[in-house]
């Protein structure tokens, strides 16, 4: 009864089945462990953020290059503030406002971009306080460079000059004439005037929608793999009561064919049927007129 599964249409059913399982299985296992390894980054950054509340603050060159187990640490560096920019389009607290930025150029000769506050409304470098002149510490939270349009910011049509859309060394290289650090720092308690802005977890470390739709496509995966499974098992049985109605000789039934008699019969009704109303117009035709 089962002979048919040598059949080369069978053999080539169940080679398509023997390697999609296996690659629906590997790949919602894979997408399982991207949504555990953002889990686990969570929880990381999580911990680096309290512990970074009460540990010191570390020099600058201690904790760079900047990664996912340094971003979010205390800094400290010193130096002359120099070049100063705004970051227009930043929400605090609800609130669209921008970004006070200034450019500390340190003892080791980079600049390094810091963040001393945050203003409400539209950016206006007259509102801005001016840097503190000579010799200056900071300390603060270091953060990784950010991506251009990661923010939410576009800076598509250009920005008016004095601005940047983004903190990092690749959007800044063109606006001040200094070798920079590929970090930032924004300042634990903001200048006079200002609002100190948070620091935030390093990029691919929050539970966010991409970590949400690994667990989605995980399940996805799974489904597909059942899928496959379950069509399987529908063909089998299919193809055995089929076998088990041609033992008992159970044959689907067929449409027969027409006979040719009866075409022509109904055709030669047809043509009775359309001929008599002629037959009728020539009777009426020689019967006299009284």
């Amino acid at each position: 009864m089962y002979r048919f599964l040598l059949t080369p249409r069978w053999w080539g059913i169940n080679v398509f089945v023997l390697l999609a399982i296996p690659f629906c299985v590997f790949m919602g296992s894979w997408q399982l462990s991207r949504f555990e390894a953002r889990v686990d980054d969570h929880r990381s950054a999580k911990e680096l953020a309290e512990s970074a509340r009460t540990e010191g603050a570390r020099p600058l060159a201690e904790l760079l290059p900047v990664d996912k187990s340094t971003s979010g640490r205390r800094t400290t560096a010193t130096g002359h503030y120099g070049e100063q920019l705004l970051v227009p389009d930043r929400q605090l607290d609800g609130r669209n406002g921008y970004y006070v930025l200034t450019l500390l150029r340190t003892d080791g000769g980079k600049a390094l971009p810091v963040v001393r506050g945050w203003l409400p409304g539209s950016a206006d470098s007259a509102k801005a306080p001016k840097p503190p002149a000579g010799r200056v510490g900071v300390t603060g939270t270091l953060q990784a460079s950010e991506t251009p349009g990661d923010n939410g910011v576009s800076a598509r049509g250009g920005l008016p000059a004095g601005q940047t859309s983004a903190i990092s060394a690749a959007s800044l290289v063109n606006l001040v004439p200094y070798d920079l650090y590929d970090a930032w720092v924004t300042l634990d308690t903001a200048d006079a005037g200002m609002t100190a802005v948070p620091a935030t977890a390093a990029a691919g470390t929050g539970l966010d929608l991409k970590a949400f739709q690994n667990l989605g496509y995980t399940g996805e995966w799974f489904v597909f793999a059942g899928f496959v499974v379950f069509m399987w098992f529908r063909l089998l049985r299919r193809e055995v009561e089929f076998a088990r109605d041609a033992e008992l000789g159970i044959l689907p039934e067929e449409p027969e064919p027409a006979e040719p008699g009866e075409s022509g019969e109904s055709a030669e009704s047809d043509a009775e049927s359309a001929g008599r109303p002629e037959q009728r117009v020539q009777e009426d035709a020689s019967t006299p007129v009284r």
